[in-house]
């Protein structure tokens, strides 16, 4: 009896040493980790949905890091990042996850800081006045994905009035588009017509079949292009202003190619031109 008692005893040790054996082989589960991303230019913000998680830590893809839970983080510039969250739960058990992130040329040209001097950084996209530039003295180009940006330097007041015609060729076709001989090199199906700084400038599509004939349909489209800093330095003034690429038709390719003409407020004369009256066209390139 006693030696029976001592099997069942053992056996039972036995069960029980096997069942503990078998609790401590039950695998802990891993964080599901989970994130979405919004870009904005180069600023990204990661919005965090991982469960299961006690902390977290990111690797940005660009040699930076964080710890925060969802952070919002600004990459140096245009290129392709690899970001990474790593997920650690409470029982130090470790889950990732990872996207490819590809950013767009950045500009630092911003229209909401009032100011002018970020035209500064801008070297390589400028038309510096020749002879017959009228009342231009500078004018100057960047973009992002976005907008197309622009900056112009006049002798002239806003109070003068002056009436812009931006001609653009968008799509780099010398056959869709109006000839002129003063501004050369181009076919222009793009007009942007107005004061801008008077909040007056109309959009027109070239609509006929003969090239030489100025002939341009008016465009219905909202909020297509925004002002900027505007200032007024004695004679000279100076302001900014930025074209969406998404509502004009044709801006969202690799390049452009546009010139300027200002009339007096009367249309009595043209008073200037940017690049110089019979001159090529300036050309954009957005390839990056």
């Amino acid at each position: 009896m006693k030696t029976t008692n001592l099997i069942i005893l053992m056996v039972a040790l036995m069960a029980a040493v096997n069942f503990s054996s078998c609790k401590k082989d039950v695998a802990k589960p891993e964080p599901f980790v989970f994130y979405k991303v919004s870009v904005d230019g180069a600023t990204v913000t990661f919005t965090n949905e991982s469960k299961g998680a006690a902390s977290y830590e990111w690797d940005f893809g660009d040699g930076t890091t964080s710890t925060e839970e969802s952070p919002t983080h600004t990459y140096p510039g245009k290129g392709k990042y690899v970001p990474t969250l790593y997920a650690t739960s409470a029982d130090g058990i470790k889950a990732e996850a990872s996207t490819v992130l590809h950013i767009a040329k950045i500009s630092a040209i911003k229209l909401d800081d009032n100011t002018l001097s970020d035209w500064d950084t801008v070297t390589h996209n400028v038309v510096v006045a020749g002879p017959k530039s009228g009342n231009f003295i500078k004018a100057k180009y960047d973009y992002d994905a976005n907008y197309v940006y622009v900056y112009f330097e006049q002798n002239t007041t806003e109070a003068a009035g002056n009436i812009y015609d931006l001609y653009i060729d968008a799509d780099n076709n010398i056959t869709t588009g109006l000839l002129t001989g003063e501004i050369k090199n181009g076919a222009y199906e793009v007009l942007l017509e107005g004061t801008i700084l008077g909040g007056w400038l109309d959009p027109y599509y070239f609509a006929g079949t003969d090239q030489a004939a100025f002939s341009y349909d008016y465009q219905s489209i909202n909020e297509f292009y925004k002002v900027g800093a505007v200032q007024q330095d004695g004679a000279v003034q100076k302001f900014e202003f930025a074209i969406s690429r998404s509502k004009i038709r044709g801006l969202t390719g690799s390049g452009l190619k546009i010139g300027v003409q200002v009339a007096a407020n009367d249309w009595s004369a043209i008073i200037g031109y940017s690049p110089d009256q019979n001159s090529d066209a300036f050309y954009l390139n957005m390839s990056e």
